[in-house]
């Protein structure tokens, strides 16, 4: 007897080929062959809906809220049963106790919330042990992040690493790929990373490539020099001898759109040298990242986050601050000038001033009666620089060509801390809107190409063993959804919302979420 039994489908098989129409069957959470008339502990007769494989999110920051139900609604609901967590250089570990309100400070952007058992996770094998307890819906693999490796090791200090420190943070990353890591991961435009020179991640990703690891990036600039960033990005790869992830791939700022162009050809020509450069991408025109992300790294040099904040205390200081904040020539990946201003800014997770949520900075600043910088300012100060913000900075013409390209899928880079707080679409939308706005308005692929963009590519990029195409042996995550119904209903104005048409999202053989509300089973694992 079967354990799940799904007939009369329109199965999209995750490998690019063809639909059909079948059954699956489901055993000990594995998938087997059926012909719909097996006798089963259960039964859906999937008439009239799609049977994909689960969809992977490959640009997660679900590490950060793991187990916790608003992050797990988030991407449950969209389909995703699979996340690649541990992105942008920000992983739960390790933590050094002397420098975790360091390493708090710099995860603030995807959690508020951080388990007692953190200050324990010394190294990876405490966190994975941890982890591993968590009941979780879906899957997860995890990368370890280089900012807080290096914030664990060296604080927030602009220098190179000692011998000894990065002999450390090596030895800290080869007991993470032991425990099961997916590889290395930097955020190269965020205080600590960004001041991590091109030979450090090289060393360190060297370490990745014994264990047959990949190197992912959210690259130092993604604007003014968005196509230095993906050459140093290549050298990384080439030097180390590791496969390259680009984050989020993306041209920001008006002036520099078209930029893709060359990232991609970059892309291409790495690729057909023998190395393998792959990419992901979210479907939206504007990113999500800090609210702090427009000032200046210099300024959390000294005490992190917090030091920033006690810096704009300073009148003289706020000042200067906001003269290098409008410097065309400022020399940083500046958010403030990639959204042409605070009136593309768009505050999207504002804790401690809940009254700016949903509103643009150039709006909030009109409702307290300032200057639109000193309002920023205040709002940093008043949330201890921990706050977030939505930047509308990409072209149209840029989304197509770079989703269009054959080493790039798709991610959400989406966080959700609290139900109660504004986030940006993506966190709950990106899968349904990509398959809508791909592939049903731009009609850049069909129904089957996209599907193996979001299910069988990057399961195969990331080594993720037995995910993303519904063939006997691999694992059971499928989702059903209908196809005249699918709809991705979160806007930037009211972000938490469920999904319309995903009918029914299967891990490991286990419904876990139906009629838009999960089941209370948690078959995940930490994989």
């Amino acid at each position: 007897m079967l354990d799940l039994l799904i007939k009369n489908a329109k199965i999209i098989d995750g490998s690019g080929s063809d639909e059909y129409f079948g059954s699956v069957g489901v055993v000990d959470g594995k998938i087997c062959k059926a012909d719909g008339t097996e006798e089963a502990k259960q039964v859906i007769d999937a008439d009239g809906l799609y049977l994909t494989p689960g969809f992977i999110d490959s640009h997660s920051h679900g590490d950060q809220v793991l187990g916790q139900y608003p992050g797990m609604l988030a991407k449950i609901n969209q389909g995703i049963t699979t996340e690649i967590a541990g992105q942008c250089g920000g992983s739960m570990f390790p933590v050094t106790p002397e420098h975790i309100d360091l390493e708090k400070g710099l995860l603030a952007i995807g959690t508020h919330t951080f388990p007692d058992e953190m200050i324990q996770w010394k190294t990876a094998k405490e966190y994975f042990d941890y982890a591993k307890s968590v009941p979780i819906i879906g899957n997860m693999k995890i990368l370890i992040g280089h900012s807080t490796l290096r914030a664990a090791v060296m604080g927030y200090d602009n220098r190179k690493p000692t011998d000894a420190e990065m002999e450390e943070m090596k030895r800290q990353v080869r007991i993470a790929m032991e425990c099961g890591a997916a590889g290395l991961s930097s955020g190269l435009i965020y205080s600590p990373g960004c001041y991590g020179t091109t030979d450090e991640l090289v060393e360190l990703a060297s370490v990745v490539k014994e264990y047959g690891g990949f190197y992912a990036t959210h690259m130092r600039s993604e604007s003014i020099s968005v196509v230095d960033a993906v050459k140093e990005a290549i050298e990384i790869g080439r030097r180390a001898g590791v496969p390259v992830w680009i984050s989020h791939h993306k041209v920001a700022g008006r002036p520099y759109w078209g930029a893709s162009k060359e990232t991609t050809r970059l892309i291409d020509e790495a690729n057909a040298s023998g190395m393998l450069v792959t990419a992901d991408q979210y479907p939206y025109e504007a990113n999500m990242t800090d609210l702090n992300i427009c000032i200046p790294p210099k300024y959390f040099v000294k005490g992190g986050v917090d030091g920033m904040v006690e810096a704009l205390k300073n009148p003289e200081m706020r000042k200067q601050i906001k003269a290098e904040m409008q410097d065309v020539n400022c020399g940083y990946d500046n958010f403030y000038l990639n959204a042409g201003g605070f009136e593309n800014i768009f505050i999207a997770g504002c804790p401690e001033v809940k009254e700016a949520d949903g509103k643009y900075v150039t709006e909030w600043a009109k409702i307290v009666g300032k200057d639109p910088f000193d309002a920023y300012f205040d709002l940093l100060i008043a949330n201890g620089g921990k706050a977030n913000a939505i930047y509308f900075t990409m072209g149209e013409e840029d989304m197509c060509r770079i989703i269009t390209n054959p080493n790039i899928c798709v991610g959400t880079d989406g966080t959700c801390r609290s139900l109660d707080e504004k986030t940006h679409p993506r966190t709950f939308a990106t899968f349904p809107k990509a398959i809508r706005y791909y592939h049903k308005e731009k009609k850049l692929f069909t129904l089957p190409e996209i599907i193996h963009k979001i299910t069988g590519f990057p399961a195969e990029r990331a080594h993720l063993k037995g995910k993303g195409l519904i063939k006997e042996g691999y694992d059971a995550d499928f989702v059903l959804f209908d196809y005249d119904k699918l709809y991705d209903t979160p806007t930037y104005a009211d972000p938490v919302q469920m999904c319309d048409g995903i009918e029914y999202v299967i891990v490991a053989g286990q419904v876990v979420y139906h009629d838009k509300k999960t089941t209370g089973l948690f078959p995940g694992k930490i994989l």
